[in-house]
């Protein structure tokens, strides 16, 4: 965290079905009953201990480190035929650091499959949470 305790908010371009996902995520994880409410995104950071931001910190630190295998399990193709209207801004905070890997990752897997952000927000977040799901039922 940074010396003032802040998460930074980011946006990430996704699948309405993966919105979906996010907000089923919050839902169990921080108790958020609209997601697409939930983070003002005219407000730059949020403080530590909101309890959507403590939840999406943790999404997004897991997907930094484990960035390499969800890359290997993500559907790029099925993110590839999501239709350019089909996305959504999403909003996620996290650490500030913790949000420049993620910016710094999502970017070399764009240039590596030569598709656009949203492709590749869409499908790595939709990897995580999947994977994220498949934990919580063992």
């Amino acid at each position: 965290m940074t010396g003032d305790d802040r998460y930074k908010q980011f946006g990430v371009y996704v699948s309405t079905d993966v919105f979906e996902k996010l907000s089923e995520f919050l839902y169990e994880n921080a108790g958020v009953v609209d997601y697409g409410e939930y983070f003002d995104p005219t407000v730059s950071t949020i403080p530590a201990g909101d309890p959507g931001a403590d939840a999406t910190d943790a999404l997004v630190s897991s997907l930094v480190e484990d960035f390499a295998s969800l890359y290997e399990e993500a559907d790029f193709e099925a993110a590839r035929r999501v239709d350019v209207d089909g996305f959504v801004l999403s909003h996620l905070a996290a650490d500030p650091q913790t949000v420049a890997s993620a910016r710094e990752r999502f970017q070399a897997a764009a240039t590596i499959q030569e598709s656009d952000l949203r492709t590749v927000h869409t499908a790595i977040l939709s990897a995580a949470l999947s994977a994220g799901a498949e934990t919580a039922e063992q």
